[in-house]
C-alpha cells in the first residue's frame, strides 16, 4: 500500500478510506498486504482528484461508479452499432 500511495501522491489512509467505502477491493498478498491493479490505481487517482477539488468522499465514489457505468454503456453501444453496420448492409 505504501508504494501505491507514493505513486499517487496520497496518504495510505486515503487508500484505506477507498477500501472502507468499497470503491476498491485490492487483492491481498500472502502476508496480508494490499495489492492494487493499474485500473484500481486509476480509480484511486480519480477519487483523489475529486476529493482534492472539494467533493465529499461518498459523492466522489458515486461519481466514479457512474462514470464507469457510462463508459461501459458507451462501449457496448459502439459494439452494437458496429455489429449492425457491419458487412452486408
Amino acid at each position: 500500500m505504501g508504494h501505491a500511495a507514493e505513486l499517487l501522491g496520497v496518504r495510505q489512509g486515503f487508500l484505506r478510506s477507498l477500501d472502507a467505502a468499497k470503491l476498491l477491493t485490492p487483492q491481498r498478498s500472502a502476508g496480508g498486504h494490499r495489492r492494487y491493479s493499474r485500473y484500481q490505481l486509476r480509480i484511486a487517482a480519480r477519487a483523489h482528484e475529486l476529493v482534492a477539488a472539494g467533493t465529499p468522499l461518498e459523492a466522489a465514489c458515486r461519481i466514479i461508479i457512474l462514470e464507469d457505468q457510462l463508459a461501459e454503456a458507451c462501449r457496448i453501444n459502439a459494439e452494437l452499432q458496429q455489429r449492425d453496420n457491419g458487412p452486408g448492409v
